[in-house]
């Protein structure tokens, strides 16, 4: 834009920022019209050891190297870290993308996370009133115990924010490696049984609920 390949209407636009009605506007760049497509959601079932990122300069696999190239334009709704799996939105709507990120927007995550050491109620608790985390206090929402084994299990674990592993700290935290981290859940929408690597589309009343009432 600041070097005047855009145009509004005929009107060359340098402005960042400058609002534009698709239904209504013609937008060229390079004298070329923009054609904007239909807004698209899709689930996405994160591998393990796959980078939520466009590219990778190290040669990483990237979650566009597994999606088809139709899709390459949505953009991510969140990170997960390269051995977190599950649940990841895209999408092209980015009005709503960033209502859904913004910290005041209290759009709920749920995890499921395979820990090592016995489980306790006392670190339950201290997960729910919260612990200090090197970049400030952290906390979950709820958590509870799904499986309880003899050196470890499976907690259930719902956040409001989205920190930078922050999950993985909050366990290490109150004393639990974590085996294997899944989201389960973004807001309203669910993985449910979408296997590994697979996507699918967001129906409709998935995306009404999105678009009216993020979180749970």
């Amino acid at each position: 834009m600041r070097e005047g390949r855009v145009r509004v209407n005929g009107t060359v636009v340098m402005t960042l920022g400058a609002r534009v009605d698709p239904d209504q506007d013609v937008i060229e760049v390079d004298g070329q019209r923009v054609q904007i497509g239909p807004e698209r959601w899709i689930v996405f079932h994160k591998p393990a050891g796959t980078l939520t990122t466009r590219s990778d300069p190290h040669g990483g696999r990237t979650v566009y190297d597994l999606l088809p190239a139709e899709l390459s334009t949505l953009r991510y709704v969140g990170r997960l870290d390269r051995n977190t799996e599950g649940l990841l939105l895209l999408a092209n709507e980015g009005e709503l993308v960033h209502r859904l990120l913004h910290p005041s927007s209290g759009v709920e995550r749920e995890y499921h996370a395979g820990v090592a050491g016995p489980l306790s109620e006392d670190a339950l608790r201290r997960l729910t009133l919260g612990v200090e985390l090197e970049d400030g206090p952290a906390r979950v929402l709820r958590a509870r115990v799904l499986e309880d084994e003899p050196d470890g299990g499976v907690l259930a674990l719902v956040l409001a924010r989205g920190r930078k592993r922050e999950v993985r700290r909050l366990l290490g935290a109150v004393g639990h490696q974590v085996r294997w981290l899944r989201r389960v859940r973004f807001g309203p929408i669910r993985l449910g049984d979408l296997p590994r690597g697979d996507w699918r589309e967001l129906t409709t009343v998935e995306l009404e609920v999105l678009r009216g009432a993020p979180g749970d």
